[in-house]
C-alpha cells in the first residue's frame, strides 16, 4: 500500500464523488488534512447537517431546509409553468440561467422498462395532482434525449392528451442523451426560449 492506511480511506471517499479519480481523491485528501482542526470540525458538522435536514420539497421535490422550498414559496413565480425535469440537480442548472420565472417538478428518475422503472418509481401520480389544481398549466418537459427520456416524454404527454395542458419540450442544440446539468447555461436558456409544443 502506498499510502497511510487512513489516507487511503479518505481517498477511497473521495472517489466515490461523480468525476473524481484517484489523482483527484489524493489531492482533495491531502488537502483535507492540511486543514486546521476547527474548519475540520465545521466540514464535519455540514456534511452531517446536509444529510440530516436535507430533503425534498413537499410540493416540486427540490432539495430544501425547510417544508416547502424558497421556489415554491415565492408568490412572484408563475405556479401554472411546470419545468418538468429528471433530478434536483437540473433545478441549479435552470437557476443559474436565471430567465425561468416558473416552477419545477422533480420526477426523481425516468421511466425505464429495461430497469424495470415504470410511471408507479418515479415522481409523476404528484404532477398529475398538482396540474389538476391549476388553471392553464403548461409543462415544459427538460428531460434528457434518451429512450427513457423519450418514453417519459410520451407517458406524460398521453396522460395529459384529454386535458387543457400545454406541454412543450426544449430545443435547440441540446445533444442527444446530454445531462440538463452540466449543458452551458447559453444553450440551456436558448432551449427553453425557444421550447416546442407537443400537445394538441
Amino acid at each position: 500500500m502506498i499510502y497511510p492506511e487512513l489516507l487511503q480511506k479518505l481517498i477511497n471517499y473521495y472517489k466515490k464523488f461523480p468525476g473524481v479519480g484517484e489523482k483527484s481523491a489524493e489531492r482533495m485528501a491531502l488537502a483535507t488534512i492540511e486543514l486546521d482542526s476547527k474548519d475540520v470540525d465545521d466540514f464535519s458538522q455540514i456534511l452531517k447537517d446536509a444529510k440530516a435536514k436535507l430533503h425534498p420539497c413537499k410540493i416540486c421535490g427540490q432539495l430544501t431546509e425547510n417544508e416547502i422550498c424558497n421556489i415554491c414559496n415565492n408568490p412572484q413565480r408563475d405556479k401554472n409553468l411546470i419545468c418538468v425535469i429528471e433530478d434536483y440537480k437540473s433545478v441549479f442548472s435552470f437557476e443559474k440561467v436565471g430567465n425561468f420565472q416558473g416552477v419545477y417538478h422533480v420526477l426523481n428518475g425516468l421511466i425505464s422498462p429495461m430497469d424495470s422503472i415504470g410511471p408507479e418509481d418515479i415522481n409523476i401520480s404528484s404532477l398529475v395532482k398538482r396540474v389538476n389544481e391549476l388553471e392553464n398549466p403548461e409543462l415544459i418537459l427538460a428531460l434528457k434525449s434518451s429512450v427513457e427520456g423519450e418514453t417519459t416524454t410520451l407517458y406524460i404527454k398521453k396522460i395529459f392528451e384529454n386535458k387543457k395542458v400545454t406541454i412543450s419540450r426544449l430545443s435547440y442544440g441540446i445533444p442527444m442523451g446530454a445531462e440538463i446539468d452540466y449543458l452551458d447555461i447559453i444553450t440551456l436558456d436558448k432551449a427553453l426560449e425557444d421550447r416546442k409544443k407537443i400537445s394538441e
